[in-house]
Formats: structure tokens, sequence, C-alpha cells
């Protein structure tokens, strides 16, 4: 059995919006992530454990908001008070996070299939997130996270990088395609390369 992309129907390879006479560093690029693992780390609130002493793929948890913790293939997000995103490419990693964390202490969900993720690079991908969402994004730096929503879809903002900008989206499966289309929608103005 394969598994099928939650962008499967919406997501088409091409140039759209104002991308004539433009190259492709001036264009947005848009694309779907696939095949990540998504941890979804909550801790109890009787536990006593110190959070920051635990490692997982060389990475401490840190409980500190808009905190993102990474190496190559990992990346922590901070979700809120003892409450974290692991997300790696690592696949096999899920076992490493089911020993270090006790379930006495912690609940551990594995939330890889409910996620769809939109990857957005470009110096005007700021200005696509202004458009829908009402987080200041002029505060948000590299290896900061986000809960908020866009056009009234709840979802997840990881920014990866500066210079250009590149930012992944991550929303609920069932969201994926409406958060897709908007993303699009508010791109057009500058022109984008969907990957």
């Amino acid at each position: 059995m394969s598994t099928i992309s939650a962008l499967a129907n919406v997501h088409s390879v091409g140039q759209f919006g104002d991308h004539e006479n433009k190259n492709d560093n001036e264009l947005l690029k848009i694309l779907e992530i696939k095949d990540l693992l998504i941890v979804q780390i909550v801790q109890y609130k009787n536990s006593s454990i110190s959070v920051e002493s635990i490692n997982v793929d060389g990475l401490n948890f840190k409980d500190k908001p808009l905190n993102v913790t990474n190496n190559s293939e990992t990346r922590i997000l901070w979700n809120g008070p003892k409450n974290w995103f692991l997300i790696s490419t690592k696949k096999d990693l899920l076992n490493n996070v089911l020993e270090a964390f006790k379930e006495t202490d912690f609940a551990v969900t594995n939330l890889s299939h409910s996620r769809a993720i939109i990857e957005i690079e470009g110096e005007e991908a700021i200005e696509v997130l202004k458009k829908g969402c009402p987080f200041n994004f002029n505060t948000l730096k590299k290896n900061n996270s986000i809960n908020s929503t866009y056009n009234g879809i709840a979802f997840t903002v990881d920014k990866l990088d500066e210079n250009p900008n590149k930012i992944r989206l991550f929303t609920l499966r069932s969201f994926g395609e409406s958060l897709y289309h908007s993303i699009t929608d508010a791109s057009l103005e500058f022109g984008y390369k969907s990957l």
C-alpha cells in the first residue's frame, strides 16, 4: 500500500502568476514536503523531569517560546509550554524518541501522516504570509517557530533560513488543500515556481 500525498490533487509543477521576464532567483519557490517524521511530545503537568537534559539526535529540548533547535536532519520546534514538535528526515528516530521520553512523564504522538507541509522560499515569502496571518513577521528570525492562522486555517510556521527567506508551513492534512490555495493565490502577485 502506498501513501497518498496531502496535496496530490492540487500541487502542479510550473510557473504561475507574474513570472514573465523574471529569472528563477526573482520567483518564489513553492513545494510540498513529504516523508518527514513528525512527532508531538507533551510533558505532563505533574512531571518533574528536566526536559533540557533529554537528548535526541544530538539535540536538547528547550522550553523557550519561538525556539527551534536543529541540525541538518532534525528540527525541534517549541509548540507551547512543555509541548514540542520533532521533525526529522530520519524515520527510525521514532524509536529513540520513545526510549528517551517515558510514558509516565510524556505523551508522544506520531503525527507524520496527519500534516500537509508546504515550503515557500524567496525574498517575498514573508509578504505572502503577511497577506493572511495577523502575526508580525518582521520579528520572526531564522530558527523561530510560531502557531497562528492563515485566512482562518490553523498552521505552524518554521523559519528555516533568511536571505532568501525559506519557510515551512504545517497544517492539518484536511486543511492542506485550502492552505495551499491560499498561499499560491497570495503568491501570484510576485510570481512563483511550483516544484
